[in-house]
Formats: C-alpha cells, structure tokens, sequence
C-alpha cells in the first residue's frame, strides 16, 4: 500500500495505471450496481483511487474508505465543507460513517 501524502496529484503517481479500465461498478450486498466511475475526463482520478483500493483491500469497507480518504488528501476536508461537491470522497465518508461496504467490480475496456 501507498503511504499518501497531503497533495491528491502527488498520491495519483503513486496509484497503478488505469489503462485498459472502462470503469468500476459499485456493487450492494444484493449485487445490484449502485454506482459506476468511467474512465473519462473529470473522473479518472477517482477511477484510479478505487480501483487500488479494489486491488489492495478487495472491498470497499470501513478500513479501505479510511485509506481511501487519506489518498484523496485535499479533496478529502473540501468534500466534509461541501457535501455533494465530491461524489466519490462523499461515498467514502459515508461508509467511514457506518455506511453498508460495497463491492468493486472492474470493467476492462
């Protein structure tokens, strides 16, 4: 695992590539998709963090969305000032807060 740093850029070099990812589905404990992140512009950092958490802790738990949000540095104390203006970091406060954890599933390209 990384150990992130207070810059969201700097912690992005240190994330496995995303070439040859379409997306991520977020997945409930029914197997419905409750979410998706594209590889598209504006959402590939996000992209990038969680497939790494998918590929470091298997799951989107308590545990991997507290990491989560230590890679998203910056963007982390912006989305807790402004719910709903980061998406992705929201969903992690929001399992950091109790909420149920989800399954990653990566759609290859």
């Amino acid at each position: 695992m990384i150990q992130p740093t207070a810059s969201f850029k700097e912690n992005l070099q240190l994330l496995p590539s995303i070439d040859g990812l379409a997306r991520i589905d977020l997945i409930d404990s029914s197997g419905v998709i409750v979410a998706s992140i594209e590889n598209q512009p504006g959402k590939q950092g996000s992209l990038a963090v969680y497939q790494y958490l998918q590929q470091s802790f298997g799951a989107l738990h308590a545990e991997a969305a507290a990491h989560g949000l230590e890679v998203f540095a910056e963007h982390t104390a912006d989305a807790r000032n402004r719910p709903g203006a980061h998406p992705n970091v929201d969903r992690l406060l929001e399992i950091l807060g109790g909420g149920a954890p989800l399954r990653i599933g990566l759609v290859p390209a």
